[in-house]
């Protein structure tokens, strides 16, 4: 019972079905930007993007195990059932599977892979207490899984770019909307989040515009003739939900940074959608 406890801790630490769908996104990635006949690259974006966002997870809770005894106390080191050195060394084997899954893609990919490792790293330290930094770095961070993909087989495509930009703003809106929620653990610990220096409705204010102008965005592909009727029908849909969500932070923070990452899964289907059709036809 105590060794499924604690492997229970560790799956969590990594966040496993937050790794797993970032390794969906890189897949994603490659497939719009039509490389999928490079099977070897595409699995090693996959499993590199998988362990990197896993290690990423596991540094972010080793350094933030103080403002989890306050926020989460039922996290797995706060909780107990991973001690903060093993989290450690968990953290650093999973960047080391990343880093070795990484070397052998095209050196734009892996140049990708090496900012986001040290982004990674550095995140918690150095960015996730500034204003605005540390949401903007997540968001690339989470955008950029599309990029990695799309660089693992070759040249990126513009409707990546449109892609990337997409879920970075969707991120960017949805880290905002989460400080929100954290705002009596991030102050107890001094940190100085974008709605403790602002004001949370300003914060969400400002998180619902930028949403305003990704969804506009959205519309690029089939203004310029990439993508057609099957991208249209669930980008619309996506648009709604993300934009509805980060409004919805106003009464609810926790169900609407839920629906926003629901909503960013969306638009990564329009594109699915919008670039199989390209390929049926």
């Amino acid at each position: 019972m105590a060794a499924t406890r604690t492997l229970g801790g560790y799956l969590e630490l990594a966040r496993v079905g937050n790794a797993v769908a970032a390794g969906v996104l890189t897949f994603v990635g490659a497939f719009v930007a039509g490389g999928l006949g490079s099977t070897r690259a595409v699995a090693l974006a996959v499993v590199a993007t998988v362990a990197a966002t896993g290690a990423g997870n596991a540094v972010n809770d080793y350094f933030d195990r103080d403002i989890d005894a306050v926020n989460r106390p039922d996290r797995p080191i706060p909780s107990g059932r991973v001690s903060a050195r093993a989290a450690a060394a968990y953290a650093a084997a999973l960047f080391l599977a990343a880093v070795v899954a990484a070397v052998s893609l095209p050196p734009l990919a892996l140049g990708i892979a090496v900012a986001n490792l040290l982004a990674l790293v550095a995140y918690t330290q150095l960015f996730k207490g500034l204003p605005a930094v540390g949401n903007l770095v997540v968001a690339y961070l989470t955008g950029s899984t599309f990029l990695f993909g799309a660089a693992a087989v070759g040249p990126i495509a513009s409707p990546t770019w449109t892609l990337f930009a997409l879920a970075a703003t969707a991120t960017f809106a949805r880290e905002v909307v989460k400080d929100v929620e954290d705002v009596a653990g991030d102050r107890e610990e001094g940190l100085r989040t974008l709605p403790i220096v602002v004001g949370e409705r300003t914060a969400l204010a400002l998180a619902t515009a930028v949403m305003a102008v990704a969804t506009l965005a959205s519309a690029l592909p089939v203004l310029g003739g990439t993508f057609g009727l099957a991208y249209l029908v669930l980008v619309v849909p996506a648009d709604a939900t993300m934009l509805g969500a980060t409004a919805w932070g106003f009464r609810d923070p926790g169900t609407a940074q839920t629906w926003i990452k629901r909503g960013t899964f969306l638009a990564a289907a329009a594109f699915v959608a919008g670039r199989a059709a390209t390929v049926v036809a």
